[in-house]
């Protein structure tokens, strides 16, 4: 079977990337032309949205941890591209929690962030998301050079916030919250620099074995 050449399978993933991406809003639509959403629309968006916005911050900080577990160089480009649905869902979320829930009010608004811890923690993740996704252009990481990495390590900030927001605003069930929980400690331990160099380490020593063992093989 012919293996596809690098740019065709970069077109690939990012049209994956693209349509995953967009499913949730497609289905969001849909069930709201439906009237599918319940009993509490509003609500219903909200949530959806948020819980999409986090998946996908998941899987953005889920781009480094899978290329030093697994050596995926081919996705690295995939995570600018994950970043800015992230931050798309996020407005979403923040958009339909301003205007629709709190009708733009500035009095309810003040009075919803001081008075509901996840409401001030959700802001605060994506106040931070905000520049992230400003500087994602090239032109920006050109220009802003050494300083451009430091400010968008801010994301695994915003990664912890947003997984805190969504632990603080369920109230029943926390099965869904503590996964996220699991998934991102997991992710923020791979970037740690020892853990990191052992990993490396060993997949060094599996890459090895396998040659080893190929050359024996063959004789």
């Amino acid at each position: 079977m012919k293996r596809l050449d690098k740019k065709t399978l970069q077109r690939l993933l990012k049209l994956t990337v693209h349509v995953g991406a967009l499913i949730p809003l497609a289905l969001i639509i849909w069930d709201y032309t439906q009237g599918n959403l319940g009993a509490e629309p509003i609500r219903e968006i909200t949530l959806r949205t948020g819980k999409t916005a986090i998946v996908l911050l998941m899987l953005t900080l889920a781009i480094t941890p899978a290329h030093i577990w697994l050596g995926w160089k081919q996705i690295i480009p995939l995570r600018r591209l994950l970043g800015l649905y992230t931050f798309l869902y996020a407005a979403l979320h923040l958009a339909i929690f301003l205007g629709l829930d709190y009708l733009l009010d500035p009095q309810l608004i003040m009075e919803a962030l001081f008075s509901k811890r996840y409401a001030l923690i959700g802001l605060a993740a994506f106040l931070i998301m905000l520049p992230l996704a400003i500087t994602s252009t090239r032109s920006a990481m050109r220009k802003m050079g050494k300083k451009w990495k430091s400010l968008h390590k801010w994301v695994y900030v915003a990664g912890v916030l947003a997984v805190l927001h969504y632990l603080l605003l369920v109230k029943n069930s926390y099965t869904e919250p503590l996964i996220f929980v699991v998934v991102l400690s997991f992710l923020l331990l791979t970037r740690v620099k020892p853990i990191r160099k052992t990993i490396l380490q060993w997949r060094r020593n599996v890459e090895n074995w396998r040659v080893r063992r190929s050359l024996v093989t063959k004789q």
